[in-house]
C-alpha cells in the first residue's frame, strides 16, 4: 500500500514537472525576440531550445531512471519563470497594473509637479 501511494506521488509529481517545463518553454515562445536582448537574458532560441529539451525529458523520462536530467531541464525552467520571465515582463511593459496609465509612477499618478 505504502508503494503504491508512493507511485502515485511521483505519477502526479512527473505530471507537475512536465506542465510546469510546457508552461516555461510555450512562454519562451510567445516573447518578442527583442526583448531578450534588451534584458540581457540570452536569446529566445537559446531559451526555446534549453526549454524545449527540458520538456522533452520530462515527457519521456518523468521522474524515472533519468531523473538527473528532469532535475536539469527543472533548474532551467525555474531559471527561466523566475530570473528571465518578470525581466522581459519589465522590458516589454507587461508588470504594469491594469487600469493604471502611462503617467502613473511607482507611488501613484504623475501630476506634473503641482
Amino acid at each position: 500500500m505504502l508503494m503504491q501511494g508512493f507511485g502515485n506521488f511521483l505519477s502526479l509529481l512527473s505530471l507537475a514537472l512536465t506542465l510546469f517545463c510546457a508552461f516555461a518553454f510555450f512562454d519562451s515562445l510567445f516573447r518578442r525576440e527583442d526583448a531578450f536582448r534588451a534584458a540581457d537574458k540570452k536569446t529566445k532560441p537559446f531559451w526555446a531550445i534549453v526549454l524545449g529539451l527540458a520538456l522533452a525529458v520530462a515527457l519521456i523520462f518523468g521522474v524515472g531512471p533519468m531523473s538527473f536530467l528532469s532535475i536539469i531541464g527543472l533548474i532551467a525552467a525555474i531559471v527561466y519563470v523566475v530570473d528571465v520571465r518578470p525581466a522581459l515582463k519589465q522590458v516589454t511593459g507587461g508588470g504594469r497594473r491594469r487600469g493604471g496609465s502611462s503617467s502613473d509612477g511607482p507611488y501613484g499618478p504623475y501630476n506634473g509637479g503641482r
